[in-house]
């Protein structure tokens, strides 16, 4: 049973830096697109970037490209979304999720899911 875990979110003032975490159960999430989605109160789901198997090919979001990197390491069955430039409007509960088959921007194209972690940027 593939179980995601993010880990990493908390308070920053605006121009800060987070570093946010999504730990695999299974070694077979590394074969798998991993993508990063964001909910703000009251907003539907937003798309904040996705990463093929390999790390070779991402798509970000227009609302954070340039300021937000995924990367990920298979020895430990882990992405990274590295945030940079944080603003107040990037406040949102991050959600990672999983899927085996080719995946972009809509979240029901994904299988797998974790509870999500709170950011928070001041201003």
């Amino acid at each position: 049973q593939v179980q995601l875990v993010e880990s990493g979110g908390g308070l920053v003032q605006a121009g800060g830096s987070l570093r946010l975490s999504c730990a695999a159960s299974e070694r077979i999430v590394n074969t798998y697109s991993l993508g990063w989605f964001r909910q703000a109160p009251g907003k539907e789901r937003e798309f904040v970037g996705v990463i093929g198997m390999n790390g070779n090919t991402k798509f970000y979001g227009d609302s954070v490209q340039g300021r937000f990197t995924m990367s990920r390491d298979n020895a430990k069955i882990t992405g990274f979304l590295q945030m940079n430039g944080l603003r107040p409007e990037d406040t949102a509960v991050y959600y990672c999720a999983a899927d085996p088959e080719g995946s972009w921007r809509v979240p029901e194209d994904y299988a797998y899911w974790g509870r999500g972690t709170q950011v928070t940027v001041s201003s």
